[in-house]
């Protein structure tokens, strides 16, 4: 791995004015400004956090950071899609202000981020990890991200403008390298580490050591797994996200054995699909040539131990195939699905666990604001899907965990509304600095320091706005407004569909209520308060304008 040392160059200590008064001073009297640690996942929610309650999988690490600090209840993205959701953490911005409205963009590197800013003010800083923004990172003395999605095993980096392959599993790689930097830094500087995992994105490709980890588990299955949508509009109907129906049975359930891999990559690859119908047969090429393309940076004997493990599985497939029933195939799936998802999530965990105890080796663990999110949530079989995009509850929230003793209660709890948006502001305030009037986000500083209480005047709604319509799994665009009591959805372009949820009474969102004549007032209610947000963060009449910017484009 690259020697950091060259890192131990630039500004020393320089004096910034303090907004926490909990913090010590340093050497020469100039106050002491926190190092900050963000750990962001791709697609992991809070229903497979055991600090969230969950009961699909342990994670210790994790459960520690919420044991010793402070675990939001109410954390919401405002655009559930990878891309989109980090250009709103790095500029404290929505989507529609920042550019970066969905994964066919490119970030414009060249605006305001919280990294520029803390950088600007001596930080030393570093991006190590999934980036996903389709431009180089900005603002950072040492990165190193993945090629696009990245791979889970050999996967491919581009550190500072070189692209390099490195052997192993991915979720160690990223923390190995995020441990080197740390271990190469200027230690007279306070440090940023934007510390970004691929996993648990889609495929869900476990590490070696945790293959078959779950195959004796069954999980429980939520209630609503052979969801029919009755009494909602098309957009829950016409997704392409179900685990029955568009799960990929050899990319996301590994059902391939090597002999008829090979077979099935020489027909995807020569076009002959031999499918019934042109939307199967490209979901088919894509299934086979993805996973060859993945099962393939394994080692000999990396695959060898990948086979064994997933010969079972296969076998058991072939057998259900014929005898099982649709809703007793989905069933299965979600099992298959579950074991696969959570073994990665463990890879996660243990990772999480190694940076603590490097931090409290070296004796910063105290000194840095350790904060752990992810994207966006996901959706675990609820509805009966396996993504994200909607504003429905499993992915919209998002898990938010904040460790720091100096300045945070251990063991407390928020309710109050917060934001991705507000991570930005939150850091640029806590390392001292004033927060630029354009990010949209507000600090969480107040929240932290508070116990996990509302600050007087804080929101009472969050809003949110997908944009990746026609694009991978069909969700169709929409935006809307959640407070701590209800939802209003509004679904435009191809349709002009309104959802209304009442999340006291109805918390999985299964009835919409809009047209209920008990909501009217309701309804007038909630209208009023999404017109007045959207007139605050500038995203005003949204149809027309989506309309005004796509019209010219090839994206109508």
């Amino acid at each position: 791995m690259k020697n950091l040392e060259t890192l131990r160059t630039g500004v020393r200590c320089a004096a910034v004015p303090l907004t926490l008064a909990t913090l010590s001073g340093c050497g020469g009297g100039q106050p002491e400004r926190p190092n900050i640690l963000v750990m962001m996942t791709d697609d992991h929610t809070a229903q497979a956090m055991s600090c969230y309650g969950s009961l699909l999988v342990e994670t210790p690490n994790l459960d520690r950071l919420a044991r010793e600090g402070m675990l939001f209840e109410n954390c919401y993205v405002s655009n559930a899609i990878s891309g989109p959701s980090r250009a709103c953490i790095l500029t404290g911005k929505y989507s529609h202000v920042n550019g970066f409205t969905d994964n066919s963009r490119t970030f414009d590197g060249d605006q305001q981020t919280f990294p520029k800013l803390l950088h600007a003010a001596g930080y030393q800083t570093a991006m190590i990890g999934k980036w996903h923004l389709n431009s180089d990172p900005q603002g950072f003395d040492f990165w190193s991200i993945l090629v696009g999605q990245g791979e889970y095993y050999a996967p491919r980096f581009i550190e500072n403008g070189e692209e390099r392959t490195e052997e192993g599993y991915v979720t160690d790689i990223i923390t190995d390298k995020a441990i080197d930097f740390l271990e190469h830094r200027d230690p007279s500087r306070p440090f940023a580490l934007l510390y970004y995992h691929k996993a648990p994105h889609r495929n869900w490709m476990p590490a070696q050591r945790h293959l078959g980890m779950n195959d004796a588990r069954v999980y429980p299955e939520p209630f609503n797994l052979l969801d029919d949508y009755s009494g909602r509009g098309s957009a829950a109907r016409e997704q392409a996200m179900e685990i029955g129906r568009d799960m990929w049975p050899e990319w996301d359930l590994k059902l391939m054995t090597p002999e008829r891999l090979a077979q099935s990559y020489e027909l995807a690859a020569s076009g002959d699909a031999n499918k019934d119908d042109v939307s199967r047969a490209n979901d088919w090429r894509s299934s086979v040539m993805q996973y060859q393309a993945a099962y393939n940076r394994m080692t000999d004997a990396e695959k060898e131990r990948w086979n064994a493990a997933y010969a079972p599985r296969i076998a058991e497939y072939e057998r259900l195939k014929r005898t099982a029933t649709p809703d007793e195939l989905t069933r299965w799936k979600y099992q298959q699905y579950m074991k696969d998802y959570c073994a990665v999530i463990t890879a996660v965990d243990e990772n999480v666990g190694r940076l603590l105890d490097y931090l409290e080796r070296i004796g910063e663990l105290d000194n840095t604001i350790l904060v752990y999110t992810s994207d966006q949530g996901f959706f675990l079989g609820e509805h009966g899907w396996f993504d994200k995009r909607f504003m429905y509850e499993e992915c919209q929230r998002t898990p938010l965990l904040v460790r720091y003793p100096k300045a945070v209660g251990a063991g407390t709890r928020s309710r109050a509304l917060a934001m991705n948006i507000d991570l930005a502001p939150t850091f640029v305030e806590m390392a001292g600095l004033p927060v630029p009037d354009d990010m949209q986000g507000r600090s969480l500083r107040g929240v932290l320091t508070s116990g996990g209480e509302a600050p007087e005047g804080w929101r009472t709604g969050v809003y949110y706005h997908y944009y990746e319509y026609p694009s991978w799994h069909s969700v169709k665009r929409h935006y809307g407004i959640r407070t701590a009591d209800y939802k209003l959805i509004h679904f435009y372009n191809d349709v002009d569909e309104w959802e209304l949820y009442d999340l006291k009474h109805d918390p999985h969102e299964m009835r919409n209520v809009y047209d209920d004549p008990a909501y009217a007032g309701i309804r007038r209610q909630l209208h009023a308060e999404l017109e007045a947000l959207q007139a605050e963060c500038g995203d005003a009449d949204p149809c027309e304008r989506e309309y005004e910017f796509f019209r010219g484009s090839d994206n109508l």
